[in-house]
């Protein structure tokens, strides 16, 4: 009844050829241009390639924490179950404390988002983790909050929270911070899990 293309492969050539053909990322470095292409992927937007940034060597960094086994730490299960776990390179594992016991409590009391007071669960994790946030404005800032208060240092902070209160702020906040943090981030109010996972699966290195 429909013409369409069924192949998986071939959906995956056109696309990337696509992209390629209206997204310029040579003023990117190599090890970033994939994360591009896969968030462009992700959403079908490659304007949002000209709010990309990142600190230098962080698409390396997180590579890298994640071959020697670094857990990936989320903001949300949507953003969880976005990564390839079967992809990772060391079987890592993927974190997400948003409905663990207390969190809601612990939010009330502090009077703020079950994102934020999810946050302080990573403390035990966040030396040397990859942390990805796709959704809680709250999340972000209350992360970086825990970094000035002396919390260890992810290796990479993949910030992409979305929505119209607190996006771009926190992510301008994350982008102050460069000189203690690598992360990737995306300005502006634009972001979401989708995103966020696309760039995690893009520093696996797989395909898919």
């Amino acid at each position: 009844m429909f013409d369409y293309i069924h192949d998986p492969e071939e959906i995956r050539r056109r696309s990337i050829e696509a992209i390629r053909s209206e997204v310029n990322l040579d003023a990117f470095p190599e090890d970033i241009r994939p994360v591009a292409e896969r968030m462009v992927h992700a959403c079908g937007m490659p304007d949002i390639v000209a709010d990309l940034d990142f600190s230098t060597g962080a698409a390396a960094a997180g590579r890298a924490a994640l071959a020697d086994g670094a857990p990936v730490l989320t903001d949300s299960e949507m953003l969880r179950v976005g990564i390839i776990r079967d992809r990772l390179p060391a079987g890592n594992e993927t974190v997400c404390t948003l409905n663990a016991e207390g969190v809601a409590q612990s939010a009330k009391a502090a009077g703020t988002t079950r994102s934020a007071a999810a946050v302080d669960l990573w403390r035990p994790m966040l030396e040397g983790a990859v942390v990805a946030i796709g959704n809680a404005p709250t999340a972000l800032f209350h992360l970086l909050e825990l970094l000035a208060a002396g919390a260890g240092r992810p290796a990479l902070v993949i910030g992409f929270p979305v929505g119209f209160i607190g996006a771009a702020e926190s992510k301008g906040a994350l982008i102050a911070v460069a000189g203690s943090v690598h992360y990737i981030t995306l300005q502006g109010r634009r972001g979401g899990s989708a995103l966020a996972a696309a760039a995690v699966n893009a520093l696996t290195g797989n395909e898919g």
